[in-house]
């Protein structure tokens, strides 16, 4: 697996400012994006948003599968899977893009950014949180969370 998940995180030069514009580039997406599931404005207002917030989101999922995929295995990766797979679904379901879902779509994204690392780490697969050290074997690892020493 260390094709995968490599010993050290891969290295990628200037890591921080990629994620910080195409972060804000996914939230202008995603906001213009608004326009079809809250108001049902016509497909020419929001589809460039649409094609935005689909670009700059594969981006950032292609950063953090390069630099350190072990993304996949905690909560914060496994969440990007399942709300895609929820947009995605309904297409096939609706006619029409459906409010509720992607308010749930947008209340999964601010919980899992802002919740604590236990939880952002945490591996559904191996029913504890993971991080790099956990995955190599360190049995003393802790989950730091923001703020901790």
């Amino acid at each position: 697996m260390s094709w995968l998940i490599p010993r050290h995180k891969r290295h990628l030069p200037g890591k921080r400012w990629i994620s910080i514009v195409l972060r804000s580039l996914h939230l202008v997406g995603i906001a213009g994006l608004a326009g079809a599931y809250l108001f049902h404005l016509p497909e020419a207002s929001w589809w460039p948003f649409m094609i935005l917030g689909i670009g700059s989101g594969i981006l950032l999922a292609a950063k953090e599968l390069y630099v350190d995929a072990i993304w996949l295995y905690q909560l914060r990766g496994q969440l990007v899977v399942f709300k895609v797979l929820m947009l995605i679904s309904g297409l096939y379901w609706f006619d029409q893009p459906q409010a509720w879902l992607y308010i749930i779509v947008i209340l999964i994204s601010g919980v899992i950014s802002h919740a604590p690392g236990k939880v952002r780490y945490y591996s559904l697969i191996y029913g504890k949180p993971l991080t790099r050290d956990i995955w190599q074997g360190d049995t003393d690892a802790k989950v730091r969370d923001s703020g901790d020493n």
